[in-house]
């Protein structure tokens, strides 16, 4: 499957295919500034000097100017009323509603179609993208830049002063447009970047420019219930272009505008992976669609291999998720059919349950650890075709939420033993220091390797220890010490800091404990900081939790290292070109590398000079700066919001939202892209909406722009896609059934 999450060699598949076949858009979405003529057979005439011009490319040298100077002779210049007639009759394309969208006004539907409506036609054989306005392409309607929806990049209009200053911009327009016609390129000249501050200009001024708004420095000065609208409406488009291009299927290629099936009939990859964030944001029509969809043309009756952790986080989680969700806040997006009593009212559980039933067959190995994939028609686990036939170790212990979560809705026990007999089985391989290596062989049980690292393959065997033991209200208290032992083994070795800032990272052990310790620093491990957060205070406020008697040094001393690698994992965006950060990020450290006690202080706040001081510490090599759309940063912007109150987070994700809309949006109402080349204006696009950018990465924006009561971090857990299930009391029928070995002070099994 190309749509993999975890990536575990920092490699994705990047479809180039383009299509030229354009869907009809609205009119105003390929508005430009016409210029009128007083003869019919004006067009006839440009035709034909663009044909002569074209057959005399080797002489266009020297007889450009002519030909320019006798189209410009040619375009009759229209009268001052005649244009202030025609721009108003343009601008009255662009109106728009006097009310922010809203989740309960009657003309929603109208308002979500806003965005898509106002993106600029262009060819996506050729599209790249600037700046917040397309620049000179967007002026020329080139189509090689993309335009952003209509919030972000309304398009050129008529620039104030007066008739004269009109017919001279006319007049330029018309020439450059020729030029681009024969010569085939335009780069930018003073007179453009002119144009393009104009623009900025007349964005703020007549739609409020909300993209080139910096905000406020405190709560009082922003409106983050605006801020959360953008999100929905980003939200929006991206569903939308999928509904459109792609609906039903597994892969959305927004450039090119094709889906793609992983199975013969459909997952639903996207479909039920956006479930709960259709809920969360109350879009009522979408989900019901989606559900729709679900109910008619889902099944898992088929002969095709699936990955045994991409399809638990994404299809078992967002179809649980989406149950709990339906039943506990029934208020969110609400559907006749999700009532209780109404037929099909367990459609979800239904679906889940039936695709557990085919996932169980992962865990029947000789060992118990789960096979890296299972053929659903067949009920039968396979081993891995890489990796010497090795499962992820992160991937055989990030199964527990979901599994352990179904067997308390349906109370078949055997869902809970099966997962948590992994943990076991892990546990007693007696990782030094609680630090696995990342590879597990499912045959023996046994450890592949010795490579330690917290990135791709390693990062949610830890993220689940904690949350398992939140996810059953703290009743199981051998997940709370093995987190706590890894953690410290995280201090000990495989913390240090950068020269010559001193930031703080989380680098890796690719040949065991005792080799060297590489810089290297995935996006992936920026789930960190929340993680550490969320254990520390059990979801409460910090200043909540620190009343409590339980609270520590230990607890200090982790909040102060979750806010050191939010600080760095920040970096990572405000070190590249476009403010998005590439899949990894190398780090210069000293040889040897400090120590976890050692004196440390990074700046508090990045300078944006581009020779600034900082940057030193930052590297970001050609074949990592890829973004592929990831939420673990944003992820943990909105633990540490929630836990510390501390404004600058949510500023720093309002910032971070805003370069994904301004530099991944995709033009005719296509939604949004990865990028191949995140590091350079403009970027280099990949053509793929990764799943997980609705189920994740525009939910976790919304929560961190929506009021804290919201899916309270003390009475959920969100499952390793963002899937947000409940916390619940165990019973006696479930309980953790195993007790870890005894071990030395290194962590190793005592004989």
């Amino acid at each position: 499957m190309n749509n993999i999450r975890r990536d575990p060699f920092n490699i994705h598949g990047n479809s180039n295919n383009r299509n030229n076949n354009r869907f009809p858009i609205s009119p105003t979405a390929n508005w430009r500034p016409k210029v009128k003529t007083d003869d019919n057979n004006e067009n006839t005439l440009l035709q034909s000097v663009i044909r002569t011009a074209a057959a005399a490319t080797q002489s266009v040298a020297t007889e450009l100017g002519e030909v320019a100077q006798s189209v410009l002779d040619n375009v009759a210049v229209p009268k001052e009323k005649d244009i202030e007639e025609e721009g108003e009759k343009e601008m009255s394309s662009f109106s728009i509603p006097k009310n922010v969208p809203s989740f309960t006004n009657p003309n929603r539907q109208f308002e979500d179609r806003l965005w898509a409506a106002a993106t600029s036609s262009s060819s996506s054989s050729s599209r790249q993208r600037g700046g917040v306005l397309g620049g000179v392409q967007d002026l020329l309607g080139s189509g090689n830049r993309a335009a952003l929806p209509m919030y972000k990049d309304k398009p050129y209009m008529y620039p104030p002063g007066g008739a004269e200053r009109t017919r001279s911009r006319k007049r330029k327009r018309g020439c450059f447009f020729l030029l681009v016609v024969i010569v085939g390129m335009v780069w930018w000249t003073g007179i453009f970047e002119s144009h393009q501050k104009e623009a900025v200009g007349r964005l703020s001024e007549k739609w409020g420019g909300w993209l080139s708004q910096e905000g406020g420095k405190g709560k009082r000065k922003a409106d983050w219930g605006k801020r959360r609208e953008r999100v929905v409406e980003a939200m929006e488009l991206s569903w939308d272009a999928y509904e459109r291009h792609a609906w039903g299927q597994d892969e959305f290629h927004p450039i090119s505008k094709k889906g793609r099936q992983m199975a013969p009939k459909g997952l639903g990859w996207i479909i039920i992976d956006s479930l709960d964030t259709l809920m969360i944001m109350n879009l009522t029509s979408r989900l019901t669609h989606a559900r729709q969809w679900i109910a008619e043309s889902l099944t898992w009756d088929q002969d095709q291999d699936v990955n045994t952790f991409e399809t638990t986080i994404r299809m078992l989680g967002g179809l649980l998720s989406a149950h709990y969700l339906s039943n506990e806040y029934p208020q969110l997006a609400p559907i006749p059919d999700d009532d209780p009593g109404k037929p099909g009212e367990d459609l979800y559980l239904e679906k889940a349950k039936d695709l557990a039933d085919r996932l169980m067959a992962a865990f029947e190995s000789p060992s118990g650890i789960p096979y890296a994939s299972v053929n659903l028609a067949k009920y039968k686990g396979i081993e891995s075709h890489a990796d010497m036939g090795a499962s992820s170790t992160a991937e055989t212990t990030t199964l527990q939420l979901e599994m352990k979560y179904l067997a308390k809705l349906t109370g078949e026990k055997d869902f809970w033993d099966k997962a948590e007999k992994v943990m076991q089985l892990v546990d007693d391989n007696g990782a030094t220091d609680g630090l696995v290596p990342i590879f597990i062989y499912a045959t023996t049980g046994k450890f592949q390797g010795e490579n330690i690292r917290l990135g791709s393959r390693g990062d949610s065997y830890y993220e689940y220890l904690i949350k398992q033991y939140l996810q059953t209200n703290k009743k199981e208290p051998i997940y709370e010490e093995m987190w706590y032992e890894a953690l410290q083994g995280v201090r000990k070795h495989l913390i240090t800091y950068t020269e010559p800032s001193q930031f703080t990272i989380i680098g890796e052990r690719p040949s065991g404990l005792n080799s060297d310790l590489s810089p290297k620093m995935d996006h992936l491990v920026c789930f960190m900081p929340g993680t550490i957060a969320l254990a520390a205070t059990g979801g409460l406020a910090e200043k909540e939790a620190k009343k409590l008697p339980t609270w520590s040094e230990r607890d200090e001393a982790d909040m102060k290292l979750a806010r050191e690698l939010m600080q760095t994992c920040w970096g990572m965006y405000k070190f590249t070109a476009t403010g998005l950060a590439g899949e990894i990020t190398y780090f210069n450290i000293g040889k040897p590398p400090l120590p976890e006690s050692a004196p440390h202080q990074a700046p508090a706040e990045f300078d944006p000079d581009p020779e600034a001081e900082w940057r030193k510490d930052f590297e970001v090599r050609a074949m990592d700066s890829h973004n592929l759309q990831r939420p673990e940063t944003v992820e943990s912007l909105f633990y540490m919001w929630r836990i510390t109150g501390d404004i600058k987070y949510r500023e720093w994700g309002w910032e971070m939202f805003k370069s994904f809309m301004n530099y991944t949006a995709v033009p005719d109402g296509g939604g949004f892209t990865s990028l191949s080349n995140a590091n350079k204006i403009p970027p280099t696009d990949r053509d793929n909406m990764e799943s997980f950018w609705l189920a994740e990465t525009l939910k976790y924006f919304y929560l961190l722009f929506s009021p804290d009561d919201l899916l309270p971090l003390d009475k959920v857990v969100f499952n390793t896609e963002a899937h947000p299930l409940p916390r619940f009391d165990m019973s006696p029928l479930f309980y953790t059934g195993w007790k870890r070995k005894p071990r030395d002070k290194d962590g190793k099994i005592m004989v």
